[in-house]
């Protein structure tokens, strides 16, 4: 926008010289050209004067070719403030997919996978959003964040439905590794979501916002990510998880955590240990010498 408005002011500027060098082309007098007073105020040529006392309504006429120049410009900056703005607000709607969460998906994270095989249209629908509304250089992190949590998580559904019915993830062959889904032209696996994207992304929260349709796995939210609401989103799915005990045991002295804390040590001890990074969120505080232990991984459906 300031570039435009930049080049508005600058053809204003060229209009304006060209019509006063064609209005001094009659050879003015050398006296009739005024010095400049006191206080640096300038006194305008008496040939102008006189052409604005001439002019009707006492407007300077502009010459009709660069009045015509002048308006062709502004009509393009007019079309490229159009195209520009359009570009900005560009985004993608993840009301779809948060309906089919909201409807199928209950608080604590169960999933009515049975359900969710009748819709598996609206599913698909959503995955083929996805495909072809893929992230551009102008999106922010957030929104990025927002689009490949949902990607992954409606993938993640869409695998299960696939299979369905079945008891684990683990009972697909290379679930992780699939090429089922697009992303622009490139056919893409969760596995590359996760490591080649998520995780450099390097905010260790997205591991409580991505969901394995596994029990021990933190529970899917029952809501589509969205640009605006991410942050506080992925702050409330970790405090939910650590201080979840079914998935982790906490005492002052002692912690029985989640595989996934073991797995992904390198995420979560970024800055500090990984009792640094539970005390961030725990509501029980720990002792920087506690015990620390990893549960059994429970695979079973998140049902």
């Amino acid at each position: 926008m300031k570039k435009l408005l930049a080049l508005l002011t600058v053809i204003l500027l060229i209009t304006s010289c060209i019509s006063q060098k064609e209005m001094t082309a009659k050879d003015p007098k050398p006296e009739e050209i005024a010095a400049p007073v006191s206080n640096e105020i300038a006194v305008a040529p008496p040939a102008m004067v006189k052409a604005v006392k001439e002019t009707p309504s006492s407007v300077v006429e502009v010459p009709k070719k660069s009045m015509d120049n002048l308006e062709k410009s502004v009509n393009e900056i007019a079309v490229l403030e159009s195209v520009a703005t359009v570009e900005t607000i560009k985004t993608i709607d993840h009301s779809n997919f948060d309906k089919l969460l909201k409807k199928y998906v209950t608080s604590d994270g169960h999933v009515d996978y049975k359900g969710l095989n009748k819709e598996r249209k609206k599913l698909r629908t959503y995955l083929t959003l996805i495909k072809n509304n893929y992230p551009e250089d102008s999106w922010t992190k957030n929104e990025l964040l927002a689009y490949y949590m949902n990607a992954y998580n409606a993938m993640t559904i869409d695998l299960i439905l696939r299979n369905y019915p079945t008891e684990s993830i683990k009972d697909i062959k290379n679930p992780w590794e699939q090429r089922y889904w697009q992303i622009g032209d490139k056919w893409i696996n969760l596995e590359e979501i996760e490591h080649q994207i998520l995780r450099k992304m390097d905010d260790p929260r997205i591991h409580f916002g991505i969901n394995c349709a596994s029990f021990s796995c933190p529970p899917l939210m029952n809501e589509a990510f969205t640009a605006d609401k991410v942050d506080s989103q992925l702050e409330k799915l970790a405090i939910q998880f650590v201080n979840d005990s079914k998935r982790n045991s906490i005492t002052a002295d002692r912690v029985e955590i989640s595989n996934i804390f073991k797995w992904f040590k390198k995420d979560f001890t970024q800055e500090g240990d990984i009792v640094d990074f539970l005390n961030k969120y725990s509501k029980v505080k720990i002792n920087a010498n506690a015990r620390v232990r990893y549960m059994d991984y429970n695979w079973n459906l998140n049902k």
